[in-house]
This record gives C-alpha cells, structure tokens and sequence, in this order.
C-alpha cells in the first residue's frame, strides 16, 4: 500500500477511535482503569502491569486498593498480600507501591522524568533518570521487579522497546478523548512509539517499518516514519494502529 494511502487510512482510524466507546470492559485496556483515578502514579501502575491478556490486565487494576499509595508500609505489604501478577508476586507488587508513595515526598514523576528530558528534549534520558531515581527508594531486587521497573541499559543497540512507559508518557503526555494530558512540561512532538508485538507486526505489513528485530531501534524509526505524517504528534498514530492489529483488520 502507498504511504499517502497508508496515512489516509491511520488519519481515518484515529478519527474513528478518538472516542470513549474504544475503552470499555467489552475493549478493555489498561487506560480504562487509569482514566477512572486522573493521578500520575496510579496512572504509571496501570502502565507498568499492562503486560499480557487485555483482560486479565484490566482484572488485576480493578483488584488493587489505589489509596494503599498513601499508606504506611507496613499496611500496604499486608493489604496487598495476596495480590500477584504473572511475573510478579505480592513482595513485587507491595514495593512497587511503597516506592511510588516514597517517591511523592521527593517530587512529581513528571518533575522527575523533564530533570533527564530538558538537555536535550529525550524521553529516553528522561526516563534514564526517573528508572534510577524510583530504583533509589529502596534497594529491592528480584525478577519480578526488575521486570516490572526496568533498568537503565548499558547499550542503546541492546535496548527493548520500554513499551510500557512510552505507553505512559502517551497517556501523561497527549490530551484528547482518550489520553489524560496530566502533564504540561514534556511536548508531544518528542515522544516515541510505544511498540509491542501487535504494532510492531501491523506496521511491518503497511510498509511503515522495515527493520525486522522488535527493539527501540523499530520504535525510533517508527517514529520518524510518523513524524513524516504529522511532525508535532507522531504518536496519536499509537492507539488506533494498535486496534488495527489487535482486531486483524490489518
């Protein structure tokens, strides 16, 4: 398909998906969760977990206790006790959240992650700096959590996609019908493709993309593409090219 007709068909479908019939318990999405609460941390919860079945995700969001991020520590490790996640069990899940709360006393995520991003405009530098500074609230480690946090690579040429936060600064970041716009500091002209398998296949056959390994080099190169069809919000391309892949329309 030629790119003028790939663009028509995208500016199309994000028409058609900009609206709140597209996040439902019948689509669910991690998003349905996380628009209910309009609070950068539980926000970056909702992102963290949305890994998996669309399903099961919105399930687990639903089960948490969200006000616990303002609870003691002791509270929070017995409250979420029984709560696990896929890779993650209840000692994973309960120091994600002592962590945020501890976080709230240093500063906004959001503060945190424009302290990396305002040198040079980078998300990624951005997000460099908030992985080190979370990490920093306790020195826990385990599988789980390393999963789930992430870590800040030793190589840009080994690096994954960091999806789950380039989902997240989409939704902290832009302000439609479907992304919360909570944040004011960051612009949106420099986010990247939060790419996952579903994004990363659709945007292959459409001829968006030819690099064949699933990493942020695709995710950067994605971008570019997208900035060729609209240089001041390359990523609202995101959502409606995720649907496409999820619903095999593409």
């Amino acid at each position: 398909m030629a790119l003028e007709k790939v663009k028509a068909l995208l500016d199309d479908e994000v028409k058609i998906r900009n609206n709140s019939s597209e996040i439902s318990l019948d689509k669910p999405d991690p998003l349905l969760v996380a628009s209910k609460y309009n609070d950068e941390s539980i926000a970056l919860i909702c992102a963290l977990f949305a890994y998996g079945n669309a399903k099961l995700i919105v399930k687990f969001l639903q089960s948490l206790d969200f006000s616990l991020l303002d609870a003691s520590d002791e509270t929070i490790r017995h409250e979420l006790s029984s709560h696990y996640y896929r890779f993650q069990n209840a000692k994973d899940v309960s120091m994600l959240f002592i962590s945020l709360k501890r976080l709230k006393n240093v500063d906004s995520i959001e503060n945190i992650f424009y302290e990396g991003y305002k040198k040079e405009e980078s998300v990624l530098d951005g997000l460099w700096n908030f992985i080190e500074t979370l990490k920093s609230m306790d020195s826990y480690e385990s599988r789980g959590y390393n999963f789930l946090v992430g870590s800040v690579p030793k190589k840009v040429s080994t690096m994954g996609t960091y999806k789950r936060y380039m989902m997240y600064l989409r939704w902290m970041v832009r302000d439609d019908v479907l992304d919360m716009g909570l944040w004011s500091k960051i612009d949106k002209k420099d986010l990247l493709m939060p790419l996952d398998t579903h994004t990363f296949k659709v945007s292959q056959r459409l001829g968006l993309l030819k690099r064949k390994t699933y990493d942020m080099k695709a995710s950067i190169e994605l971008t570019e593409r997208f900035r060729e069809f609209d240089k001041k919000d390359p990523i609202k391309y995101d959502f409606a090219l995720y649907r496409l892949g999820q619903e095999k329309l593409q």
